[in-house]
C-alpha cells in the first residue's frame, strides 16, 4: 500500500519543478541577471510611462491609445510573470518551483500571451478603419466596440489559458522533475510527462493555432485593404502620412509573431533547448521592453503628449509659485 502511494505521489504529485535556466556558467548568469534586470526594469518604466502619458493627455483618448494603454498592462503583466523569477533563479544555487507556481506560472503567461495576440488584431483592424474608412471612424470605432474587442481578448485568453492548464495537470509526470527551461512553458513540461500527451498536445496546437490563425487573418485582411488604399493615393506625402500611422504597429506585430510562430507552431518533438530558449528570452523579456519603444519613438503624437504633459506641470508648479 505504502508503494503503492510512493508511486502515485511521483507520477502524478510531483511536489516541486527544477527550472534549469539557460546556463550552468556562473559568470554568464551573473551578466544574464544584469542584462535581464536592466531590460525588466526598462519594461516597467516604458510600459507604465505609457500608460501614465495616454491617462494624462486628453488628445490620446482615442480607440488606438486605448488599446495601446492595454497592450502596455500586457507586456508588463507578462514581462512580469517570467522575469522575476528568471533573476532569482539566475542568482541563487537552489532553482525549484512548486507544482503549483508552476502551473500558476504558465497559467497567467498563456492568459496573457493570448490576450496580446487578439489585442494587436484589434489594433489593426482599428488602423484599417482608420485608413480605409476614416469618415466613418468615429462611428464605426465607438466606445462600445473597443471595449468588446479588449473583453473579448481577455475572456478568450482565459478560456484558452483554462483548458491547457487543466488538460496538462491531468498528466502524469514521472520521467524527471528537471525542466529544461528557464520558465514554465508548455513544451518543456509536456517533455517530463509519461502519460501520453498526443491528446493534450492536439488541444494545445488548436487552442494556439485558432488563436494565432484568428488574429493573423484579421491582421493580414487589414494590412492588404491598408496597402491597397495606400496605392491609391496620389500624393508622396499622403501616402507617407497614411503609412506612418500603422508602421509601429506593424513593426511590433512582426516581431511578436515571428518568434511566437518559431515557438509554438511545431510538435514537442522538434523542441531544441538553446533555439526555443533563444525566442523564448526574445518575446518573455526583451519584446515587452521593445514595444513602448516603438511606439513611443516612432510616434509624433506620443512625442507631442509627453511634451504637454511636462509643459502642464511646469505650468501648475509656477502657478504655485
Amino acid at each position: 500500500m505504502q508503494q503503492d502511494t510512493m508511486g502515485r505521489w511521483n507520477s502524478t504529485s510531483v511536489p516541486d519543478f527544477i527550472l534549469m535556466g539557460l546556463t550552468d556558467s556562473a559568470e554568464t548568469q551573473l551578466v544574464l541577471s544584469v542584462l535581464f534586470l536592466l531590460i525588466y526594469l526598462i519594461t516597467l518604466l516604458g510600459n507604465l510611462g505609457m500608460i501614465l502619458i495616454i491617462r494624462l493627455d486628453p488628445q490620446l483618448h482615442t480607440p488606438m491609445y486605448f488599446f495601446l494603454t492595454h497592450l502596455s498592462f500586457l507586456d508588463l503583466s507578462y514581462s512580469s510573470v517570467v522575469t522575476p523569477k528568471t533573476l532569482q533563479n539566475l542568482l541563487i544555487s537552489t532553482k525549484s518551483i512548486s507544482f503549483l507556481g508552476c502551473f500558476t506560472q504558465m497559467f497567467f503567461f498563456i492568459v496573457f500571451g493570448a490576450a496580446e495576440c487578439l489585442l494587436l488584431s484589434s489594433m489593426a483592424y482599428d488602423r484599417y478603419v482608420a485608413i480605409c474608412r476614416p469618415l466613418h471612424y468615429p462611428v464605426i470605432m465607438s466606445t462600445r466596440l473597443c471595449r468588446v474587442l479588449l473583453t473579448g481578448s481577455y475572456v478568450i485568453g482565459l478560456v484558452d489559458s483554462t483548458v491547457n492548464a487543466i488538460s496538462m495537470s491531468r498528466l502524469d509526470f514521472c520521467k524527471s522533475k528537471v525542466i529544461q527551461h528557464f520558465f514554465c512553458d508548455t513544451s518543456p513540461i509536456l517533455a517530463l510527462s509519461c502519460s501520453d500527451t498526443y491528446e493534450v498536445e492536439i488541444i494545445i496546437f488548436i487552442c494556439a493555432g485558432s488563436n494565432l490563425v484568428l488574429s493573423l487573418i484579421t491582421i493580414s485582411g487589414s494590412y492588404l485593404s491598408i496597402l491597397s488604399t495606400i496605392l491609391k493615393i496620389n500624393s508622396t506625402a499622403g501616402k507617407k502620412k497614411a503609412f506612418s500611422t500603422c508602421a509601429s504597429h506593424l513593426l511590433g506585430v512582426t516581431i511578436f509573431y515571428s518568434t511566437m510562430i518559431f515557438t509554438y507552431l511545431k510538435p514537442k518533438t522538434s523542441y531544441s533547448l538553446g533555439r526555443d530558449q533563444v525566442a523564448s528570452v526574445f518575446y518573455t523579456i526583451v519584446i515587452p521592453m521593445l514595444n513602448p519603444l516603438i511606439y513611443s519613438l516612432r510616434n509624433k503624437e506620443v512625442k507631442n503628449a509627453v511634451l504637454r504633459v511636462l509643459q502642464k506641470r511646469e505650468g501648475s508648479r509656477k502657478l504655485k509659485y
